[in-house]
């Protein structure tokens, strides 16, 4: 798939020429893609997956997600491929714990957020979370931090001064806070350090994410296809909902976006689906992989940015 594609939502965009034979890797996003608002993940999952597994797909999973919290979606779908999360800053294998690449956060870029973050945690406004090895340290435990752990099986550790941390090999560092004003400034101030931020809502609260700035889903997919399984991108289909799948589906030989997906999101993807309450990777592992069907017609989009399906 070409990064110089046509992005217009009015457009006619023209499906693959590619055959389902030539796809050999399938690439999910958890959150929106294959797991509902309710954390479940959708019955038609399993029999579409194991329908491509019988094809010879082999079926991997991208996500924002910490290693932990992405293990119980990736053995529900079968998968024995290496496992990407934090947003394709770890690549790591489930069954012997084998990191086949890690991009981590420089120290002096999260020292730079604690330089800026110091004094409004102390006073609660704000917390800082450093996620280290797959643990999850944090400055305080402030509202905001409160309600972004409900319901979440994760146990943050408090260590009131992170900076004894630095010299550690940190994957992410997040700041969250209840008021948007907060985090704002220190976006600003990080948008010229050597790091990839993205800022997020989640439950009313404002999340501030930073990465090493290599990090994309993009680079680590080509990474398992390319060096782990010598494939090509017209070998790779990937299905996501978010703002951070884009690169992964402009990367794919076929990029599919989730019909729950904003509209910048189906713009930058080959085909749109339905949305997860419809089903939509069962329809468009059906429609891709399932379908011995060569030559495609042009799919026209609509002002949304929806393909037929």
């Amino acid at each position: 798939m070409n990064e110089n594609k046509d992005r217009n939502d009015l457009a006619v965009r023209m499906a693959p020429s590619e055959t389902s034979a030539e796809v050999r890797l399938l690439v999910l996003d958890i959150d929106g893609t294959i797991v509902d608002e309710s954390n479940r993940i959708r019955d038609s999952i399993a029999p579409a997956i194991h329908s491509a597994q019988r094809r010879g797909v082999a079926v991997a999973i991208a996500t924002g997600r910490r290693y932990q919290s992405s293990l119980h979606a990736y053995d529900s779908i079968g998968s024995t491929l290496p496992l990407i999360c934090y947003e394709g800053a770890l690549i790591r294998e489930r069954n012997n714990g084998f990191v086949h690449r890690h991009w981590t956060l420089e120290p002096r870029v999260a020292a730079q957020m604690l330089d800026y973050t110091e004094r409004l945690s102390l006073s609660g406004r704000l917390s800082v979370h450093f996620y280290i090895q797959d643990d999850l340290y944090v400055s305080n435990l402030n509202d905001a931090s409160i309600r972004y752990f409900e319901g979440s099986k994760v146990e943050p550790i408090i260590v009131s001064d992170l900076r004894q941390l630095l010299n550690r090999a940190t994957t992410k560092v997040m700041v969250l806070s209840d008021d948007v004003q907060v985090i704002a400034p220190l976006s600003s101030q990080l948008k010229n350090s050597y790091s990839r931020t993205q800022v997020k809502q989640d439950k009313s609260i404002t999340l501030l994410e930073a990465f090493h700035p290599a990090v994309n889903k993009r680079l680590a997919v080509s990474y398992l296809a390319e060096e782990i399984m010598s494939l090509r991108p017209e070998n790779v289909m990937a299905v996501g909902d978010d703002f951070t799948d884009i690169e992964m589906l402009q990367y794919a030989g076929i990029g599919v976006a989730m019909g729950n997906a904003p509209a910048a999101v189906k713009a930058s993807a080959d085909w749109v689906t339905t949305t997860i309450e419809e089903d939509g990777v069962a329809r468009a592992v059906e429609r891709w992989i399932l379908r011995a069907k060569s030559s495609p017609a042009p799919l026209p989009l609509t002002a949304s940015g929806q393909g037929p399906l």
